[in-house]
């Protein structure tokens, strides 16, 4: 199943998983729109299903909603790796101080669900399994247990973070 990262946060939403606020659109208009509605600076996001929006120049961030109106009509009908972009997600820019990858997904060839977890992760979490792979750690989940709470601490562990950080990260995973 491939869903876009708007349906992707809808679901996460819908679990009680914070997430930034904002909407999916399919007009420059419509973006100057929400970007005034979040009242601060947006990041404006093609949604399109291709890995490394963001290098490609997918993503893009605006101070205002003009801003992200002109944003917005740079990216809507544009090609990104081939694919049209046909919506933009405007969402609150949301400010950092460490990017995690966390993520489960199916090992074909041990059939079975697999959680992975990285300090080094975001827009290049494929290059980091090619020249690092021991920076990512994984754990297998029992597809009828499911991912334990224990199990979920341990391989947040595994990335180094502690205390209210290993609470945090791992409640969502």
């Amino acid at each position: 199943m491939r869903l876009f990262e708007y349906e992707c946060k809808k679901i996460l939403r819908e679990y009680g998983v914070p997430v930034p606020g904002g909407l999916v659109v399919d007009s420059a208009g419509e973006a100057a729109r929400i970007a005034e509605s979040l009242r601060c600076p947006v990041a404006v996001k093609a949604q399109v299903l291709i890995g490394g929006r963001g290098k490609l120049g997918g993503v893009k961030f605006a101070e205002t909603p003009k801003d992200a109106e002109e944003k917005a009509e740079e990216l809507l009908g544009s090609r990104l790796g081939g694919v049209i972009v046909e919506r933009v997600l405007v969402e609150e820019k949301i400010d950092f101080r460490e990017e995690l990858y966390i993520g489960i997904t199916i090992d074909r060839s041990a059939k079975k669900p697999v959680a992975l977890a990285s300090r080094f992760g975001g827009v290049d979490i494929e290059q980091v399994a090619i020249t690092a792979p021991s920076r990512i750690h994984k754990h297998y989940i029992d597809p009828v247990a499911g991912l334990s709470e224990e199990e979920s601490k341990n391989l947040i562990r595994e990335m180094g973070l502690k205390g209210s950080d290993l609470e945090i990260v791992s409640s969502f995973l």
